[in-house]
């Protein structure tokens, strides 16, 4: 059966959130295993490593060392004198005695793995119809709103045949003589741009907001024991 490179290339993009799992039963490890084998959370690959009965031993810092340093505990606890170790190691110990605390707690870590990119929104669009004179630098816009909504604070871009040629901020909107707040789909407003006076009849506008900034990764192993 031949490869499929897309799915080899997007496999090796996964984060991994590889755990070592100490239970106190042999039922307690099959039920948890499964039940992570089962959590989908996009983009991370969610894996066992190395699993056990009883309490969580140096041992089970070293394995966890080589992977996503976290450990999980269900209904057992830790050998003494283990805080020392896992400081020196940068391993995370969480300890859980309810199986759903156990999953909603994973779910979230892995997904704290992955960077969130949001997307620019746009929330309005619409066509330059009219070109007003406004001073020796800028120009009003005589815009027709096809779409959404234009509001007083929210950026916007001016896009001809080529690609965008202007952004800014509505700082000002007028329909007729009148100044307004909005103007929402099927309406006509003027819109006034300062210091660019290179749009042109047939142009579009798109009123648009930026996507806020990239969330970054924001669980890392602690070195500490968790009790959840």
């Amino acid at each position: 059966m031949p490869y499929d490179l897309n799915m080899v290339s997007a496999q090796s993009k996964k984060t991994k959130l590889e755990i070592v799992l100490k239970c106190d039963t042999a039922g307690s490890v099959e039920a948890v295993t499964h039940s992570l084998a089962a959590l989908t959370v996009t983009d991370v690959d969610i894996s066992v490593i190395h699993s056990g009965i009883g309490a969580i031993s140096k041992s089970d810092v070293l394995f966890a060392e080589t992977a996503s340093r976290l450990i999980i505990g269900f209904q057992t606890g830790v050998m003494p004198l283990l805080d020392k170790v896992l400081k020196e190691h940068r391993v995370e110990v969480r300890l859980y005695d309810v199986i759903y605390n156990l999953i909603d707690d994973i779910k979230a870590i892995a997904g704290a793995l992955v960077p969130h990119f949001p997307e620019e929104q746009v929330i309005g669009s619409g066509k330059i119809i009219a070109l007003f004179k406004s001073s020796r630098k800028g120009i009003i816009i005589g815009c027709e709103v096809m779409e959404g909504v234009f509001s007083i604070g929210e950026r916007f871009r001016v896009i001809s045949v080529m690609g965008p040629v202007f952004e800014g901020t509505i700082e000002s909107l007028h329909v007729g003589d009148t100044a307004v707040k909005k103007v929402v789909q099927g309406q006509q407003a003027g819109i006034r741009i300062k210091h660019f006076s290179g749009a042109r009849i047939g142009d579009m506008v798109e009123s648009f907001r930026p996507p806020p900034p990239v969330k970054a990764r924001t669980w890392e192993p602690t070195g500490q024991i968790v009790r959840k």
